[in-house]
């Protein structure tokens, strides 16, 4: 197989460190050997690739960012970014799952958790031996997360949950999921396993879009957990929401990965498909085509780069990430259009990675925070007018 060289207009690679270059080449040679050759035939049998989840976890790159002492890398941000492009550029299933475990189970057990709960979770989570799963999202509640149904009560030495979550990524393989939950009236989040009492997490079906990721709906009936399992440094609303930005970050980096594979293919069958005995890349029209989608590339890699280093360190804003996901999922969702216009019908079929990455950039469009609400979310930044209800 012809390794990926990259795309690089601006020599962004200057700007990298040694570190930083051996991890995204490292993910990259893992994504070209282990990921593209299987990820189709998953894609068509609606099937996640559950052999490769070891395999992240002794690359280090399940929650690559926190320290050693509970088995994770220690990375800096911007290599946690280039992973989540490089794995994006597989497949989002495969750069999704890795930024739940990381950012959406082993984050909030890192921040929110007890040191019994970081011993306990997260090296398991880290090698890829438990697999972890976040509950927010309801059936009536997505953008507005804070109208959540699901309740908790305390009772003698536990809690007690009812309420339904869904789309949640993992959660019908998951052997512990991070649900959010009213206390009396106050969200806090609690760790439930897999197994216990009162909770089933069916696997939803029929989707067109992320379908090599187990994507599921979790059920709280009387479920009961231990006293010991609410995330003590959990308050409020707040606690997600910090999730929520953990996981939107690598989604502004993979987009970018989704982007560099789809122009990627499209400028190769340019230069190789002749039509009216030149090549097509030999057309204005596909030069433009091309242009615009190194253009928006080129532009989205300089936003996720600034943004890393600003989280490295810890100047970034909750709104530059907002921009930063909603800018580089759209241009992504462009470029994929654009790309299956240069490849015509051949667009469609899964010899190319086209049509699978665009289908899967609807969902990245609209989960982790629509593009409106991220659009209204920076509005209100700029003004200082919230447009929300």
């Amino acid at each position: 197989m012809v390794q990926f060289g990259g795309v690089d207009y601006f020599n962004i690679e200057s700007l990298l460190s040694a570190e930083e270059k051996l991890v995204r080449d490292t993910v990259r040679d893992f994504v070209s050997n282990e990921v593209i050759p299987i990820i189709e035939k998953h894609y068509r049998e609606g099937t996640f690739p559950s052999h490769l989840i070891r395999k992240m976890g002794e690359l280090g790159l399940l929650g690559p960012t926190l320290p050693a002492k509970y088995g994770c890398a220690e990375m800096n941000n911007m290599s946690y970014g280039l992973i989540m492009q490089e794995l994006e550029r597989g497949d989002s299933s495969i750069r999704s799952f890795a930024s739940v475990q990381s950012g959406l189970v082993m984050y909030p057990i890192f921040t929110f958790g007890s040191e019994a709960q970081k011993d306990h979770w997260l090296p398991k989570l880290a090698s890829g031996e438990a697999v972890g799963c976040f509950g927010l999202t309801e059936p009536d509640f997505g953008s507005n997360p804070g109208g959540m149904k699901t309740r908790a009560e305390k009772k003698e030495g536990r809690y007690v949950l009812n309420g339904a979550k869904m789309w949640i990524t993992n959660g019908t393989v998951a052997d512990v999921a991070v649900v959010w939950a009213k206390l009396d009236g106050k969200v806090r989040g609690f760790l439930v396993e897999k197994g216990t009492k009162g909770f089933t997490a069916p696997e939803m079906k029929g989707k067109h879009s992320l379908r090599a990721s187990v994507t599921s709906e979790l059920v709280f009936q009387d479920c009961e957990i231990p006293e010991e399992n609410i995330l003590p440094g959990s308050s409020g609303l707040k606690s997600p929401l910090m999730c929520l930005d953990q996981a939107r970050y690598g989604i502004a980096w993979g987009a970018m990965g989704s982007a560099m594979a789809c122009y990627d293919a499209a400028l190769n069958y340019a230069k190789s498909r002749v039509q009216f005995d030149k090549p097509i890349a030999a057309f204005q029209i596909t030069q433009e085509k091309l242009v615009y989608m190194l253009t928006e590339i080129t532009k989205g890699q300089l936003l996720v780069h600034q943004l890393g280093r600003l989280k490295d360190q810890g100047k970034q804003k909750a709104v530059q990430i907002s921009m930063a996901k909603r800018n580089n999922v759209h241009v992504a969702l462009e470029i994929a259009r654009l790309a299956r216009t240069v490849l015509g019908a051949n667009g469609i079929l899964d010899e190319y990675p086209v049509m699978r990455h665009m289908a899967n950039l609807e969902s990245v469009y609209t989960y982790e925070g629509t593009h409106d609400i991220h659009t209204l979310i920076i509005g209100a930044d700029i003004t200082g007018l919230p447009a929300f209800n």
